[in-house]
């Protein structure tokens, strides 16, 4: 027998008529303890899968879970199985945070409805740790504290309970360390996931929620975050989490344990209570074998976990009827559960809890509520998406550079443009790459919402902010560093190297319309990027939209000539517009059939094909089907300013209904 492990040994008087324990062997009472609760009776749910493709699609309902009742109380409260076996959904459920539709069943704390903000006053840790890599431990942790408390508490207490936390968690030596991103090196595994806990603790939840805690870490790690774990539950607190194959050490802390598969009960009740449970139903643990290995193994029909010869002449089935791997096995070891007296005096215990609570929980209207205004909400995440921006230079000084570099580059190439046929060419050239080079650089917004959608889901679910503010504080971290700055930098450079229009006005013109090309792409691109959960996807749809755009800019088609039921797709193009503008700005009132090169333009072959009969700018305008008035210049930035809005209250609306729920 391995030292350390429950005693095996179960006596004959001990069992009732059918081979489960009885109910003085079992677990302690359930209504003789104290303190909270939180119950699940009958909990049953449905998804709809899709199948085939296309027009040739189906949809089939799923059953994930079926008939799961149990209680969970102070203390450890693992749910274990196979992959699979709806661990993780009853998790969600139990938290809020799943998908209402198909769920049935009634979820009550200490015998009354759950809040319906319970997901905002309880604790989530999520199996991928969502905290911000560019801050440090701490800055993380006052960011929770700043939007989860609310604002009658004072920044003293609020920093109070910060190193609170800190000290409890064993962070204070890493508390003013970075946590770590992708380009920069940080704090550990266990630490990270310390500080996600941490995160959750700001509000002292009385239940606080884990999806597999252990994932990613080494055993030794994990074995420090559980310690961790069982320490709080001894405060009180009713910890559930869900985890897949623990070490003997692990799970010797569980105080309850749920066993799933198919979507069953297999066992509910007092962790060290399970091994006797399964061995009075026909399996034995071996001597040092790790017990959450034994219950996989039974599970997964391992004929290596049967020992049939052990059992009373109750259990006759064949060895092998229960060693085959479906849906079979599962149903039958949930129907020796349904027997056993754990589940009768759980089910009792459910029952009088049920007869206390006359309302119905499954019309509860699940709400996000927040702890702090609007204000204070768009102010600390606008704090964070700074600081997050200052943290990680890497793209946005790139960003700069490459401003920098193409303005130099293309400057050299256009350089010193001359008012005859060729600098005509030449000028129309250079506005189409910079409308071209304004609409793809915008694509690096992209990134802003599909790289940070976890963390959005999981912060608006716990009621830190909501999608105003962490939209604008975007929109206020991107569109004025990363497209203001490289717009007037790409002005500077270009507007003099290439010797366009002496004037102010021209200038700054100039200088607003790519801030105005670039800020409607950027917001087209968040537009797109919106609730994706690929780049690549992403990436592709908007370099898709941009090459149909750049088609109608006016340059690689005259616009006049294309057949009219074509022909409205040039109002959605950004680069035309931007495109019209500049030449609007440069082209107007210049002549480019000076007498002093009249005849080298009659023979040249660029101006027959580019000028024709054009001696003004005026009148290559016109030719294009250009208003060259001060109106038609201001309405192409009226067009951009429209088009913007419409697209940011797209990107609005698709985070605001964006599935939320796993």
């Amino acid at each position: 027998m391995a030292e350390g492990q429950p005693h095996l040994s179960i006596q004959m008087s001990d069992l009732d008529t059918n081979g489960i324990p009885s109910r003085k062997q079992s677990s302690p009472d359930l209504a003789s303890r104290g303190g909270s609760m939180l119950t699940f009776h009958n909990i049953c749910y449905h998804v709809k899968l899709k199948t085939g493709f296309l027009c040739c699609q189906k949809t089939a309902d799923k059953e994930v879970l079926r008939d799961v009742n149990g209680i969970m109380r102070p203390g450890l409260n693992a749910i274990l199985g196979p992959t699979g076996s709806g661990k993780s959904f009853l998790l969600d459920i139990l938290a809020a945070r799943k998908d209402p539709h198909g769920l049935s069943g009634d979820i009550l704390i200490n015998g009354a409805p759950q809040p319906a903000n319970f997901k905002c006053t309880s604790g989530y840790v999520v199996q991928d740790d969502v905290v911000m890599g560019t801050l440090t431990v701490r800055e993380n942790l006052k960011f929770s504290a700043a939007l989860r408390l609310p604002k009658s508490v004072k920044e003293q207490e609020k920093n109070e309970r910060v190193n609170q936390i800190i000290k409890e968690l064993g962070l204070s030596k890493v508390a003013d360390s970075k946590v770590g991103t992708q380009f920069t090196r940080g704090v550990s595994g266990g630490e990270r996931k310390r500080t996600s806990i941490g995160m959750e603790l700001i509000t002292d939840p009385a239940i606080l929620f884990l999806d597999e805690p252990t994932t990613g870490l080494d055993a030794s790690t994990a074995n420090a975050v559980l310690l961790l774990l069982k320490r709080m539950a001894k405060q009180g607190k009713i910890i559930i989490f869900s985890i897949h194959q623990p070490r003997y050490s692990i799970f010797r802390l569980f105080d309850n344990l749920t066993l799933l598969a198919a979507g069953r009960v297999l066992y509910h009740g007092p962790a060290q209570h399970a091994i006797e449970y399964f061995q009075s139903i026909g399996y034995e643990c071996e001597p040092y074998n790790n017990p959450a290995d034994f219950f996989l193994d039974v599970i997964n029909g391992d004929s290596t976990a049967v020992a049939m010869s052990k059992t009373n002449e109750t259990n006759t089935e064949s060895t092998e009827e229960w060693t085959e791997y479906d849906k079979t096995l599962a149903e039958k070891l949930a129907e020796k559960y349904s027997n056993s007296a754990y589940y009768r005096e759980t089910k009792a215990v459910l029952e009088d809890i049920s007869l206390g609570n006359k309302k119905k929980t499954k019309a509860v209207f699940r709400q996000i509520t927040y702890a702090n205004s609007f204000l204070h909400q768009l102010k600390w995440v606008s704090k964070r998406t700074f600081k997050n921006l200052v943290g990680n230079p890497q793209a946005s000084i790139a960003q700069l550079c490459v401003a920098a570099f193409l303005g130099l580059v293309v400057g050299a190439i256009f350089f010193g443009l001359k008012k005859d046929s060729a600098g005509l060419q030449n000028r129309v050239g250079a506005m189409f790459f910079l409308t071209t080079n304004q609409c793809f650089s915008s694509i690096s917004a992209i990134e802003l919402f599909v790289a940070e959608k976890k963390i959005f889901i999981h912060e608006y679910i716990s009621g830190y902010y909501g999608t105003s503010p962490y939209l604008i504080s975007k929109l206020m971290a991107d569109l004025i560093p990363m497209r203001t700055i490289p717009s007037i930098i790409f002005t500077c450079i270009i507007y003099f190297m290439l010797g366009l229009k002496p004037t102010v006005e021209a200038f700054f013109t100039m200088m607003f319309t790519l801030m105005m090309v670039s800020y409607t792409a950027t917001s087209m691109a968040l537009a797109i990027a919106a609730g994706q959960s690929v780049v690549a996807v992403a990436n592709l749809l908007t370099t898709i939209t941009f090459v149909f755009m750049i088609i109608f800019s006016g340059l690689l088609v005259n616009l006049t000539s294309i057949m009219s039921w074509l022909s409205w797709l040039k109002y959605f193009s950004i680069p035309r517009y931007g495109m019209t503008a500049l030449q609007i700005n440069e082209l107007t009132g210049l002549n480019f059939c000076s007498s002093s090169n009249n005849t080298n333009l009659i023979s040249n072959n660029n101006y027959e094909q580019i000028s024709g009969p054009w001696c003004t700018g005026d009148e290559y305008l016109k030719t294009q089907g250009i208003d060259a008035s001060s109106w038609g210049l201001w309405q192409n930035h009226l067009a951009l300013a429209c088009m913007t809005v419409m697209f940011l209250a797209i990107a609005f609306l698709k985070l605001h209904f964006m599935k939320k729920f796993s």
